[in-house]
């Protein structure tokens, strides 16, 4: 079994879709990792030798990847919010900070809401 960076590659996945799981690693930094170690992309990750695992973990050290890249990100979410600025704010509230709508929809960020069913005015007669 592969372990790069912290995470265990599927075995029966190709290399350049394996590389994949790791976080901050897509399709094209994957093809880059691979052509660095010298691995051909349909090779399985299976079938990679301890020299050729050691060869890709020494082209993945020049890449931001797993813990050093997720805590980037919230340092510099932690800076916007502590300049104050717009995506800061949204950030702060919890709130989507891209442009979305909000009147309806964007409940991954808001959070589920229990429904209020709204009140019926009694016909007067």
């Amino acid at each position: 079994m592969a372990r790069i960076a912290g995470i265990d590659l599927p075995k029966n996945k190709r290399g350049i879709i394996g590389l994949t799981y790791i976080f901050g690693v897509g399709k094209k930094t994957s093809a880059e990792i691979l052509t660095k170690a010298g691995i051909a992309f349909e090779k399985r990750v299976l079938t990679w030798t301890d020299e050729e695992i050691a060869s890709i973990r020494a082209a993945i050290a020049d890449y931001k990847v797993e813990g050093q890249l997720r805590s980037e990100i919230q340092l510099n979410i932690k800076r916007l919010m502590d300049v104050g600025c717009y995506r800061g704010l949204r950030h702060r509230r919890g709130l989507p900070a891209r442009g979305q709508r909000t009147r309806t929809n964007s409940r991954t960020r808001k959070g589920r809401r229990k429904t209020v069913a709204g009140k019926k005015k009694a016909a007067k007669k």
